[in-house]
């Protein structure tokens, strides 16, 4: 699998994953976030990107409630990688406070817009949007969309190498091996599945490489 690197800018489709914001997925999301920027060539951003998250997260769990329903998006034009986290609670509005030292709570923000480039919240009727851009030092693209069966390739590894490592708190970078690892692992989870539902995997995959071979000559 391809790793964009740094020297030229890549649009991707936004990832959006919707979860329940309670303290236990904190680290599946950090994970699958790590996962998601090593596949789109920017692992130098994992570590605040996953900072960023965390913050966003527990902002809701704090001030609308272990166990409310968001969904994460995340997005990139190139220049900058952006982080949206949609809950439904228009009313409690993140604020930007300034606690003492002695403080139990209220740097979340502070955190965020120390670690952010930009920041901000879209208020809707029922529901609100926090995000944050963290800028990736590459130049805006307006690249054609990627190819759907490659996204969706794509999303599959990125949720697979994420499931399996869903009990390890330390995830390795998704290099360029890695990702060939995660998706051989994924072939081979799908073959055992063909097995076990009585049908060939040797005759699945020939059929696999025949209709592969036929969408490229088709695609040249």
């Amino acid at each position: 699998m391809a790793i964009y690197q740094r020297s030229g800018c890549v649009e991707r489709r936004p990832w959006e994953v919707p979860f329940t914001a309670e303290p236990r997925v904190v680290a599946r999301v950090r994970r699958a976030m790590r996962l998601h920027l090593s596949l789109w060539g920017l692992s130098d951003l994992e570590d605040v990107a996953q900072l960023c998250v965390s913050e966003l997260v527990a902002n809701v769990i704090n001030h609308v409630g272990p166990g409310t329903p968001v969904t994460l998006v995340v997005s990139t034009n190139g220049a900058h990688l952006r982080i949206e986290l949609n809950d439904p609670d228009a009313r409690a509005m993140p604020t930007l406070l300034a606690p003492t030292s002695s403080a139990e709570s209220g740097r979340g923000l502070m955190i965020l817009d120390a670690m952010a480039d930009r920041w901000g919240v879209i208020s809707r009727a029922d529901s609100k949007v926090v995000w944050c851009e963290l800028a990736t030092g590459l130049e805006a693209s307006n690249e054609h969309p990627m190819n759907p069966r490659v996204a969706q390739a794509e999303m599959s590894i990125v949720r697979h190498g994420s499931t399996r490592n869903a009990e390890t708190e330390a995830v390795t970078p998704l290099s360029t091996a890695m990702a060939e690892k995660a998706a051989i692992d994924l072939i081979a989870d799908v073959l055992h599945w063909l097995q076990a539902r009585g049908c060939d995997p040797d005759e699945a995959l020939d059929r696999a490489q025949m209709h592969y071979e036929a969408e490229l000559e088709e695609a040249g």
